[in-house]
């Protein structure tokens, strides 16, 4: 049997298709795109656990997510 793991990543509109794309080169793929709480799109996406170097796209996620942060909060 598959084990998954999974990840989700906001998406910014004028940029879609390079997100999906680079995190597609690093195993992962797309199960589907909401509306996030505040509006903005949020994509989830799975792989195989140990298809890849483990963990590879986490820190990129943190990264990510951060800059959605506001400064100084």
């Amino acid at each position: 049997m598959t084990t998954w793991e999974y990840l989700t990543t906001p998406l910014l509109i004028h940029n879609t298709a390079a997100i999906l794309n680079n995190w597609g080169k690093q195993g992962w793929e797309l199960v589907q795109v909401v509306t996030g709480p505040e509006g903005g799109l949020v994509a989830y996406l799975k792989r195989p656990v140990g298809g890849g170097e483990q963990n590879s796209g986490l820190d990129a996620a943190a990264a990510a997510s951060r800059q959605f942060e506001e400064p100084g909060a």
